[in-house]
């Protein structure tokens, strides 16, 4: 049967499969061209990983995406896997609009078991909260090759989405999509 004789929710959901599919095996830049694609471009600094892919058609995230983000900002310690807010990745495609940046944001950390959280919290002398918004997959620690520091954070505090902290000896940005506050 041709998609053309297909009843409109069958057609629906084989143009939705197909686009899920497509966002993980086809180049970004043969979908950068299907209006309200929106992409990310990782690079994980722990691991070594890196992903590119269109996480979402509009305001719709894809499932396949949804799933491989998830896997890829798993906590790198345990390798246990999370569930990232998708507003974490709206966050970080308006922070590469904002900045008119087009190289692969540098991941430090993603997700974050309360176990990691609470052996981290005990080791690092400060700077990892009890309740981080790490462990409700709502925070992600970055930066961006060719953007100064400064300007990540005053571009993410822009935005008014979410937490914003600066750690300069550290060489990264804390951006989470809980309440707007900013320290650092």
């Amino acid at each position: 049967m041709t998609h053309s004789r297909l009843p409109a929710r069958r057609r629906f959901l084989h143009l939705t499969a197909g686009l899920s599919a497509a966002s993980l095996l086809a180049p970004r830049v043969a979908l950068a061209s299907v209006p309200g694609a929106r992409a990310l471009s990782l690079s994980h600094t722990h691991t070594g990983e890196r992903l590119e892919l269109v996480y979402a058609m509009g305001d719709q995230v894809l499932p396949d995406a949804q799933f491989a983000l998830n896997r890829f900002l798993r906590d790198h310690y345990s390798g246990d896997v999370g569930n990232i807010d998708p507003k974490l990745f709206g966050l970080l495609s308006a922070l590469r609009g904002t900045l008119g940046a087009d190289r692969p944001f540098e991941v430090i950390s993603g997700y974050r078991s309360p176990f990691t959280n609470e052996r981290l919290r005990k080791t690092r002398g400060g700077g990892v909260a009890r309740h981080s918004l790490h462990m409700d997959g709502m925070a992600i620690d970055i930066r961006l090759p060719g953007v100064p520091l400064a300007d990540l954070r005053d571009a993410a505090v822009s935005l008014q989405t979410g937490g914003v902290g600066i750690y300069e000896r550290e060489n990264f940005l804390h951006v989470d999509t809980g309440r707007v506050r900013q320290w650092g």
